[in-house]
């Protein structure tokens, strides 16, 4: 999405990201198994998935010291 946003500028894509702790897919994929496993009589209505590093609202992300 970031660089979409920034209209192919990887470099301002990347700053989003920096010294932040993203969600990835493998966390995602993980959150999908363990719904799709869970025996038939249990109803997941809504997943909301977010790094614990993003506020709820308004958008506020913690990041680590920069490492230069």
């Amino acid at each position: 999405f970031s660089l979409h946003r920034f209209k192919g500028d990887a470099a301002k894509a990347a700053a989003v990201y920096a010294n932040a702790d993203p969600l990835t897919a493998a966390d995602v994929a993980e959150s999908v198994f363990w719904a799709a496993t869970l025996p038939p009589h249990v109803n997941i209505n809504r997943i909301e998935l977010m790094p614990t590093t993003q506020a709820p609202g308004p958008l506020q992300v913690h990041r680590a010291p920069s490492a230069a």
